[in-house]
């Protein structure tokens, strides 16, 4: 058994391992003139990408060259391929490219599609109208259900309306103490939902704060007839390199959320969010997985395709690489200094 007499980490596979497939993203970007991106003999952009042993393409509208993130050398590719499908500008291309996306997201293993359009338009119209589109699209192509990803109630609530049930109950990411209101449209679209572990204010400062403002959240829930199994606490997982204490602090949560709650409720987050500004992002992600499944989580934020949650499960947790990891994670290594000389001398290969 794990550490924490949860679950037994040789059992843990994909199949009981609720993944929330994190990618059809708006915020997600790729490098202009990278490995992703491609330029035309005419000047112009696009995304690129291989489907089914053919070169595809995501042409860049030319308005978008005059954004932050496209000056900045970014390509924010979900964003111009949801703005395409909204916006009926070369809408098959950006269909394309999005059901390219939920069928990786589904051969990897996700249980839930995330969905999030909150950077497309500062807008609110625009953004229910764009996660609208998104929902019903999906939904269109794929076989499993989404997860309505927004910091807004009304986008939410778009998202659960646009939804036919087609492929199951749906997810709301998130609900936190800030919007409990949210909890309504939970409760009377019978949705299951990421419970959120922030304050009114901001973001906890250690475990104790993660546990307080969630069972808050949980309570509020179970008044409205929410179920324990239809509850996903995610307890806000930050980048490791910035501060020694947030691995600590986040694995230290999990263990008190299921103490708290016992096995009834599920425990997930954003896991990649530890590895942020590292190299050798998978490894820490993924001895992070293993770390957070012995601690009690049974579900993550993730990129399936990228963080394998089977081989987090067979990781040789003693090999020098992988302790390398695991120092920075539970706390023993100042701002990565270890790891990343680690990584400089090859010693992570």
């Amino acid at each position: 058994m794990s550490s924490s007499g949860y679950i037994g980490i040789n059992h843990m596979t994909t199949s009981k391992f609720t993944i929330i497939g994190e990618n059809i993203h708006c915020t997600r970007v790729v490098k202009r003139g990278g490995i992703r991106g491609h330029i035309f003999t005419d000047g112009s952009e696009a995304v690129k990408y291989r489907s089914e042993g053919e070169l595809k393409f995501v042409r860049v509208p030319k308005h978008f060259e005059t954004t932050q993130p496209y000056q900045q050398g970014n390509l924010k590719h979900f964003m111009i391929a949801v703005w395409k499908g909204v916006n009926d500008d070369d809408a098959a291309e950006g269909e394309a490219y999005i059901k390219y996306e939920v069928d990786r997201q589904t051969k990897a293993g996700a249980t839930y599609l995330d969905l999030n359009v909150d950077e497309l338009s500062h807008r609110v119209g625009e953004q229910i109208e764009a996660m609208r589109w998104l929902v019903r699209y999906v939904q269109s192509v794929a076989d499993i259900p989404p997860s309505i990803d927004s910091s807004n109630s009304e986008i939410i609530q778009a998202g659960l309306e646009a939804y036919d049930r087609s492929a199951g109950r749906p997810m709301v990411n998130s609900v936190a103490l800030e919007r409990l209101e949210t909890l309504d449209l939970i409760a009377e679209h019978d949705a299951t939902c990421i419970i959120s572990a922030a304050s009114e204010s901001g973001m906890p400062e250690n475990a104790d704060e993660r546990l307080e403002n969630a069972t808050r959240v949980v309570d509020a829930a179970s008044v409205r007839g929410i179920n324990y199994e239809d509850m996903f606490i995610d307890p806000l997982f930050f980048p490791v390199s910035v501060d020694k204490a947030y691995g600590p602090h986040a694995l230290d949560a999990i263990s008190k959320l299921r103490e708290r709650f016992g096995d009834d409720v599920h425990i997930t987050g954003g896991m990649s969010n530890v590895s942020f500004g590292l190299p050798k992002r998978a490894l820490v992600n993924e001895a992070f997985v293993r770390l957070a499944v012995e601690a009690g989580a049974d579900s993550g934020i993730i990129d399936p395709i990228q963080v394998k949650v089977d081989r987090a499960m067979r990781l040789e947790m003693e090999s020098p690489r992988v302790k390398y990891a695991v120092d920075l994670l539970e706390g023993r290594d100042d701002f990565a200094m270890n790891y990343i000389t680690a990584y400089r001398s090859g010693d992570l290969d």
